[in-house]
């Protein structure tokens, strides 16, 4: 027996000895793990790709099932959360995504370790939504950048039903100090890259406002860029209507078939932004039909709405949203999107300063033009032909009078047509909007009518054309030059073909001369038969003859 005694205590301090071997095996197993964590979490850079990361890192370290992080917003609340364990499926079944509530508030609060045996025990305890897998173990650890925590680690449901222990504790605390130093540089990283990006996007714009690029185009390119920068999935750009209660989609990244949809200003989240000129955030846009049809076509994620502002006034807003559980927009993205619009914004109104500033240049440089045309050239011209019709009288051969007399009528159309291009310089337009006078609506079927005859038609235009000549009237003046050049271009096979719109003395001529084939017998004539309805209904007339050198003459005039 008491050979026995010494035996059994032997036998106790080798296992003793052997479970301590084995604790430090573990221990040492477990500080391995930790390192090759440390090691794997620091090689990204990119942010969310690290936070899914550490928290897959965490659940490995401590064997267990369901692991997140819970990033903490500027408000207090769950602004992103990242979970791992959860299959898809898993994930859409829950019908409430967690907001920071029962035990995850409580270490918002209290930002300390905090570690569980059952959940619902607790009496911070929330409960779970439905749909949400039975969850009872609990470790909690706050993620700290400094002096201030990031967010927090949550783990749950250890594997083969066991509790979590001090060893796990420490080593996921661990793990949180080295996750915080990561977190930083992909922080730092990110503000790099954006900031970079912000500066290119925004050199970009100005560079192709500035070198004269349409508007629309510089805000589809502003679509483009803020969707890139903010990683959304859809951007829009909309600017006001007319009519000052309504706005329009004038471009869209993402999905094209936005374009044109309208929203009203008063009632809608699009028109609170550019009323108020304070950009709104949601973390989720509703999916009601009572909701602005702007809105009902999106993505049911993520949404922010800036103003695009400019040193006076606000030009539209930029509407950003991201598919449906995508992680809302950080309050950081938030403010880089906001200074890139006011660059915009500026860059925008400093375009259309240029463009008022060239259009103003080009008018005094046409009146100029005007003036050296009017009080230069045709007096010169006038001149001329008086000393040539003086000549006439002193020359006794009629040939060579002929010839003179024909020189003197053709500087006198000459100075006709001048006069009518001084009148032409002289015409003030509208800021920002091309002259949509009948001379240029004239000049416009003019060069239309090239591309098919291949050939410019000779082109006349005298009087007040742009000023005196009604809108109505206009439209049929328009209609009149249009038929008769469709008519060339179909049947004469003309080589030359000449446009002469003339008004004077309260009446105006439309004279069209080619020198093709004529008019075919028995062809079609209901183009011309709307022409003389036309000019009976004005009290005018219309007539359609053959040329004296061949081709055909038609003239159209009514009185206005």
């Amino acid at each position: 027996m008491q050979r026995l005694l010494p035996r059994m205590q032997l036998d106790a301090l080798l296992e003793e000895l052997q479970s301590r071997l084995q604790a430090v095996l573990t221990a040492r197993d477990g500080v391995h793990a930790l390192l090759e964590a440390v090691v794997a979490i620091g090689r990204d850079l990119d942010l969310d790709t690290l936070l899914h990361r550490i928290v897959e890192a965490a659940t490995s370290l401590v064997d267990c099932r369901y692991g997140a992080l819970g990033v903490i917003g500027e408000d207090g609340q769950l602004a992103q959360f990242v979970p791992v364990g959860l299959s898809d499926e898993e994930i859409d079944a829950i019908a409430e995504w967690p907001r920071g509530r029962g035990i995850l508030g409580l270490l918002i609060k209290e930002p300390q370790v905090l570690r569980l045996r059952e959940i619902s025990e607790s009496p911070e305890s929330y409960g779970f939504p439905p749909g949400h897998p039975p969850m009872h173990g609990f470790l909690g650890v706050p993620i700290r950048i400094r002096d201030s925590v990031f967010g927090n680690l949550y783990l749950t449901e250890k594997n083969n039903g066991q509790d979590f222990d001090e060893q796990d504790e420490l080593i996921v605390n661990a793990l949180a100090t080295a996750a915080g130093i990561a977190i930083e540089n992909a922080r730092l990283y990110e503000d790099t890259r954006r900031r970079e990006r912000w500066l290119d996007a925004s050199a970009e714009l100005t560079r192709e406002l500035l070198s004269g690029r349409d508007t629309f185009d510089a805000l589809r390119l502003i679509a483009t860029r803020t969707r890139e920068m903010a990683r959304a999935a859809v951007s829009v750009v909309a600017v006001p209507d007319a009519d000052g209660r309504t706005m329009s989609v004038v471009a869209a990244d993402g999905d094209d078939e936005l374009i044109g949809v309208q929203v009203d200003i008063e009632g809608s989240m699009t028109g609170s932004v550019f009323t108020s000129g304070e950009p709104v955030t949601v973390n989720r846009l509703p999916e009601s039909e009572d909701a602005a049809p702007l809105v009902t076509r999106l993505p049911a994620g993520p949404a922010v709405v800036m103003p695009l502002k400019a040193p006076e006034r606000i030009r539209g807003t930029v509407l950003l949203g991201r598919a449906a559980g995508s992680v809302p927009f950080t309050p950081r993205t938030t403010r880089m999107l906001m200074q890139y619009a006011d660059q915009a914004g500026l860059a925008l109104e400093l375009a259309d300063t240029r463009r008022r500033a060239e259009q103003s240049d080009l008018i005094d440089d046409r009146a100029r033009i005007a003036r050296d045309l009017h009080d230069v050239v045709i007096q010169r011209l006038f001149a001329s032909a008086m000393a040539l019709s003086g000549v006439v009288r002193m020359v006794d051969r009629p040939d060579v009078a002929r010839r003179i007399e024909s020189t003197v009528e053709d500087l006198d159309v000459t100075i006709r047509q001048i006069r009518s291009t001084v009148f032409a310089l002289q015409t003030r337009h509208d800021d920002g909007g091309e002259d949509e006078g009948l001379r240029s609506r004239i000049l416009h079927l003019s060069h239309t009518a090239a591309e098919q005859l291949g050939f410019t038609p000779s082109l006349r235009l005298e009087g007040a054309l742009d000023t005196d000549v009604p809108d109505d009237l206009a439209e049929d003046i328009c209609a009149v030059v249009q038929e008769a050049l469709a008519n060339v271009v179909r049947h004469a096979r003309a080589a030359h073909v000449d446009v002469w719109v003339n008004l004077d003395q309260g009446e105006v001529r439309v004279t069209i001369t080619d020198d093709g084939i004529g008019m075919a017998d028995g062809g079609p004539r209901s183009g011309l038969a709307n022409l003389g309805e036309r000019a009976r209904r004005r009290g005018g007339g219309f007539e359609v003859q053959a040329g004296p050198q061949g081709g055909t003459i038609i003239r159209w005039h009514v009185p206005v």
